[in-house]
């Protein structure tokens, strides 16, 4: 399971981070400030630290840097959270070393496709999906085996199947799946969707892949 540390000074924002988070599946931890969230990965190390840019005493900028410089956390993935419009801010923090930001007021669903984005580019956790079914998925290498045959697969089946894999069970909206796979500056339509869950079905097995219907689609983590 993808851990994530949310480290942010107001409550509220932690709190439904965390709901939001939790729901989709993630471990989520939270923290009120740079200190508590330096114990907290020293407990535990996240995959990924969401950070809040303004806040009393450290701020998110040197919380980043202080990650970066870190021997043990060098290479935890880092979202930033930043005031809209704050262009100063995005830049610093990019500068300092984040791996992406989103804008404040937050969009649940568009910090859940960030995060799922940045997962899947950093290649952070091979899916190994547990029997009977065998299924193997090596992000890194872009490989797909089932029962120790390998599966070639072409790039964007490959980002479908992972993405969906990614949460076992949970649904995928179709709007979701168009902005992880495709992305917002390609124009698709939903018919590309099915098409390649078709093509997907014909090589893995008809039951891997749920059509959740007027939705979108889930992963089911076993054949039957």
């Amino acid at each position: 399971m993808v851990s994530i540390l949310v480290i942010d000074d107001e409550e509220d924002i932690r709190e439904i981070l965390k709901y939001n988070l939790e729901k989709e599946g993630f471990h989520i931890r939270v923290a009120s400030n740079g200190e508590e969230g330096f114990v907290k990965m020293n407990e535990q190390k996240p995959d990924l630290v969401i950070l809040d840019v303004m806040m009393p005493g450290m701020d998110g900028i040197e919380i980043c840097e202080a990650i970066r410089n870190s021997n043990d956390f060098s290479q935890i993935l880092i979202c930033l959270l930043t005031a809209r419009n704050e262009d100063y801010s995005q830049i610093a923090g990019l500068n300092a070393g984040a791996d992406d930001y989103v804008a404040k007021p937050i969009k649940p669903k568009v910090l859940i496709s960030r995060i799922n984005a940045l997962l899947r580019r950093k290649g952070k956790i091979d899916i190994e999906l547990p029997k009977p079914n065998e299924l193997v998925i090596n992000r890194e290498k872009y490989l797909v085996s089932k029962n120790g045959v390998t599966i070639h697969l072409p790039r964007k089946e490959f980002e479908l199947l992972a993405l969906l894999a990614s949460r076992p069970h949970s649904v995928f909206e179709r709007d979701v799946i168009l902005e992880n796979v495709w992305g917002t500056d390609i124009i698709v339509g939903d018919r590309t969707i099915d098409v390649h869950v078709r093509k997907l079905r014909e090589k893995l097995g008809e039951n891997y892949i749920k059509t959740v219907k007027g939705v979108g689609y889930k992963f089911s983590d076993s054949e039957d």
